[in-house]
């Protein structure tokens, strides 16, 4: 059971990343609001892989603030204490790198992560297969949508043995993402 300290830090996570988040939106043709990405993974954690580590959804919600926004590692100590740090830290891409090179390197670190940085990103490359599938950029072909399946499947076979339940969820969604992908092909 969830203490109200529980339930504070979330919320306060929530409205963090929210703030942070605040001017942004997803790639998508939709153009939803980034927030929703982060409040989709902790979602998919909680429903989906029955997570009930309260510093596993919080880093869930704050997994881009250090990637994708002005916010610093020692604002997010500040505010949610070293072990939360060092989760974001672990799924943070290095965004000095080429993107290539970002990609690899999400390949070849996948099985060395903690088991909560492991459900994180599990959970997030499951949102961003979907995304992907039903709503992908603009000026995404076919091809490279189809690459990006295939890469978050060279990520997520470093995750497995985390949680049954979520790669069920991954191998189905990119299933029925490839299925679709395919449909698109055929003339």
């Amino acid at each position: 059971m969830f203490t109200e300290q529980d339930f504070d830090i979330f919320m306060r996570a929530l409205s963090f990343a929210a703030c942070k988040h605040q001017n942004q939106r997803r790639k998508g043709r939709a153009r939803l609001p980034y927030i929703h990405h982060p409040i989709r993974v902790a979602e998919i954690l909680w429903c989906v892989g029955a997570v009930r580590d309260m510093p596993t959804l919080v880093t869930a919600l704050l997994h881009d603030t250090l990637e994708d926004t002005e916010t610093s590692a020692g604002e997010l100590e500040t505010l949610f204490g070293a072990e939360i740090l060092a989760l974001v830290l672990e799924v943070t891409d290095d965004k000095s790198l080429p993107q290539a090179t970002r990609k690899q390197l999400q390949i070849e670190h996948a099985p060395h992560l903690s088991t909560k940085a492991r459900l994180v990103k599990l959970a997030d490359k499951i949102n961003n297969v979907d995304d992907v599938s039903h709503d992908p950029p603009e000026d995404w072909t076919l091809k490279r949508r189809l690459e990006y399946l295939d890469w978050a499947e060279a990520v997520v076979a470093g995750l497995r043995g985390v949680n049954p339940s979520l790669e069920a969820y991954f191998d189905a969604v990119v299933r029925k993402g490839r299925e679709m992908l395919t449909e698109k092909k055929s003339p």
